[in-house]
This record gives structure tokens, C-alpha cells and sequence, in this order.
């Protein structure tokens, strides 16, 4: 593995540690205010607080003079987030954040198959082989593994 593509993998690593992190974290918010659809919408007050600091200090806030001119599907990515910001923060607290983010995790793996298999969203096309699919078969069975221990 290439020096970048482990940077890569640490990184995204960190990404995934932060998603349970962020169920029980803003679930804990929702059940304590009493209202999920407000935690999320903090959570979302201070992400885009993040987010605009870092556009700032990139310099890559003119790139958003053409968001207007993008193919209008890619802003579904947004919906899709708040989807999950506010079904985590409902779901978590009721369900457990272990089995949420299970399920997460299981949604991911069979779409991200899906998408690299038909190139879908410009994606590069990874075909499904034999090998991959057992590698999918393989990770479903970890995961519910980790879920009865």
C-alpha cells in the first residue's frame, strides 16, 4: 500500500470512528432536550459553522459561485445527510447505537458495491467478482458477529 493510500485509510478510519461517536453523541442531545429534530438541527448549526471556517481559510469559497450550474442530483447529497443526522439522532438512543451503526454500516457496504459495480454518480467502475462478493459475504458475517458478542 502506497504511502497516500494509507493516508487515506488512517484518515477515513477517523471518519468512521467519528459516525458512532456522532450517534451517541447528538442521541444523548436529543433524548436530554427532548426533541431529536432540534438536536439535529444543532448539530447541523455548528457543522455548517465548521464548514464555513474551513471554506474560509481553504480560499475555496468562489468554487460556490458555480454550484448553480451543477447537475441538480448532486445536491441530494445534502438530504441524504440530514436523513441520516436526524434518523441516527432518533434512532440510536431506541435501538442502541451499536445495532444503528450496524445497520449503517451494512447499508453502506451493499451501496458502495452497488455504486463501484455500475460506475453510478461517475464513480470508477469495480466490477463485483467472485472474490469481492465473498469479501462482502465476509464483512456482513464480521459485523453481525460483533453485534451477538
Amino acid at each position: 500500500m502506497s504511502t497516500e493510500s494509507l493516508r487515506y485509510a488512517l484518515w477515513m478510519l477517523l471518519a468512521g470512528i467519528g459516525i458512532p461517536i456522532l450517534a451517541a453523541l447528538n442521541g444523548q442531545l436529543g433524548s436530554r432536550l427532548g426533541a431529536p429534530v432540534a438536536a439535529g438541527f444543532v448539530l447541523f448549526s455548528v457543522g455548517f459553522t465548521a464548514a464555513s471556517v474551513l471554506l474560509l481559510l481553504s480560499g475555496q469559497a468562489p468554487a460556490l459561485a458555480t454550484v448553480s450550474v451543477q447537475p441538480k442530483y448532486l445536491l441530494l447529497a445534502g438530504l441524504l445527510m440530514a436523513f441520516y443526522a436526524f434518523s441516527i439522532t432518533w434512532v440510536a438512543p431506541r435501538f442502541g447505537v451499536g445495532n444503528a451503526v450496524f445497520c449503517v454500516l451494512l447499508g453502506q457496504m451493499i451501496a458502495a458495491t452497488l455504486i463501484d459495480h455500475f460506475g453510478l454518480f461517475g464513480a470508477a467502475v469495480h466490477t463485483v467478482t467472485v472474490t469481492r462478493a465473498a469479501g462482502l459475504v465476509a464483512m456482513v458475517g464480521g459485523l453481525a458477529l460483533i453485534q451477538r458478542g
